[in-house]
């Protein structure tokens, strides 16, 4: 069924409005999906970071009125084509004109609105979708909204076929809120505050709640989809998923392929591509120059692009810093975060003058020139769901050392030195020195010119674009359809 209806509910959306991954892949897989015929509408918050460029292009189509027990709220409804994708605002300002997306004191009864107002415009706006894709702790409670309150209530059976499917970005993410939420904001009756429902030690969780009442379940590798049925990757929610495991599947997110591609690419030095590969080098040339690093066209360049979080493996490269620098490397990292791990890398960079650029701040033409331009990518992580940096990182054919976990493990292949086969280094146990000594194969292949050119077009060869994933959830849309009708 190739003409599938889908609602894509997510809270960020690039280029809209973005603080990580999630906004990257709400804004390319609907692309994707509506090329392979997908009649598919995104949905989102109004914030008022919106930038006016695209504001000042909004359509208003109507308004209605969201149910929070003792009040309603207002919600405006904006439209705007953007890639040929129609996407809808959902307006009021009380709720999203803030000065940042997340880490309000409301927070809960914010997304509460945005969760119902996702169902409560469905009728206003004429579209009834046989999906509704949700996405991370934002949305949560959209499934249990609509078995207490739209399904088997509402008029001429609008929402009676709806399904819902509800992706995990990180687990670690909650949204964990006191449960008077639930008279006081949701109206959800009490018989759903259980153990195999929305309750999270006495409190509301509303990812808890798309993990509970969604008709499928997704999250973006099939390691993490695995990982997550643990202990120690299952943030105390692994109970659920393994009961849920038979709903669960895991499908690697893909990266916009057309905006990312070091051939046209307008925010790099020098264009280049798999088959000529000098941009390249100038490309760490120029980085080199412009970040303060001395110029040295054989030196091994190791990038970091990253929020600087524990997640992310800071910890290793804090402890084995002294080490990694003996190894003759030049590191660049850009990225904002922990302050511990801020001011680690500021030190980093007056200890080793030249050697070390500390980028902390959030530079997203920055971002490409270091894809371009280094020589290797680190990614250490404790764990990583998916992770998209790096796809980029091989997409300009800088080469992956990752962590063997989530999405790490499952699109980075461990480099083979006797058949040259594989597509970046990697290491198996959370372990400074296993991470080092990934490091130090990475190097040794390196000064082999001939070996590491033709690693590097092994990388620039993958394809993870957004249409390979895009087609595994057509097929996941086509089997809900099947198994549970339209």
């Amino acid at each position: 069924m190739n003409n599938i209806r889908v609602w894509f509910a997510s809270s960020e959306v690039a280029p809209f409005a973005k603080t990580g991954g999630l906004a990257d892949v709400a804004g390319s897989l609907p692309k994707a999906l509506k090329k392979l015929g997908a009649d598919i509408r995104v949905v989102m918050p109004k914030y008022r970071q919106i930038p006016k460029e695209y504001t000042e292009k909004m359509t208003f189509l109507g308004y209605t009125m969201v149910d929070l027990t003792w009040r309603k709220q207002y919600c405006g409804v904006y439209s705007l084509e953007h890639d040929g994708v129609t996407c809808y605002f959902l307006d009021n300002e009380y709720y999203f004109y803030r000065d940042w997306y997340y880490g309000m004191y409301d927070d809960g009864e914010r997304f509460a609105f945005f969760s119902k107002a996702i169902l409560e415009v469905l009728p206003l706006i004429g579209f009834k979708p046989h999906i509704i894709h949700l996405n991370d702790w934002q949305t949560g409670l959209v499934s249990v909204l609509l078995d207490a309150h739209y399904r088997d209530y509402r008029e001429n059976g609008f929402f009676k076929k709806i399904h819902t499917v509800f992706t995990i970005h990180n687990l670690k993410y909650q949204g964990i809120f006191p449960k008077q939420m639930m008279d006081e904001v949701i109206g959800l009756d009490w018989k759903y505050f259980n153990p195999d429902g929305v309750e999270f030690y006495d409190d509301i969780n509303y990812l808890k709640a798309g993990l509970a009442y969604s008709t499928v379940l997704t999250t973006v590798s099939r390691t993490y989809a695995e990982e997550i049925k643990t202990d120690f990757y299952g943030e105390n929610l692994q109970g659920l998923i393994r009961r849920r495991a038979s709903d669960l599947y895991g499908i690697v997110n893909g990266i916009d392929y057309e905006s990312n591609n070091p051939e046209t690419d307008e925010r790099i030095y020098r264009k280049y591509s798999v088959h000529d590969l000098e941009g390249k080098y100038e490309n760490k040339r120029r980085l080199q120059q412009d970040t303060g690093l001395e110029v040295r066209p054989d030196t091994p360049l190791v990038a970091i692009i990253s929020r600087l979080t524990q997640q992310k493996g800071f910890d290793l490269i804090e402890y084995m810093m002294p080490e990694l620098m003996d190894l003759d490397i030049q590191l660049i990292i850009l990225g904002t975060g922990e302050q511990r791990y801020e001011n680690h890398f500021r030190w980093a960079q007056s200890r080793y003058p030249g050697r070390v650029s500390a980028n902390i701040c959030y530079d997203p033409v920055l971002a490409q020139r270091i894809y371009a331009g280094s020589d290797m990518f680190l990614m250490p992580s404790l764990f990583e769901p998916c992770g998209l940096s790096q796809l980029f990182s091989m997409r300009y054919g800088t080469v992956p050392i990752v962590r063997e976990t989530g999405g790490l493990k499952d699109t980075v292949v461990p480099y083979n030195k006797y058949t040259g086969e594989g597509t970046g280094f990697t290491f198996a146990n959370y372990n400074a020195h296993e991470m080092k000594d990934a490091v130090v194969r990475a190097i040794e292949t390196y000064r082999d010119r001939e070996k590491w050119r033709k690693l590097v077009i092994s990388c620039m060869s993958q394809d993870f674009s957004w249409e390979r994933s895009a087609r595994e959830y057509m097929q996941l849309y086509n089997m809900i359809l099947d198994r549970y009708g339209s």
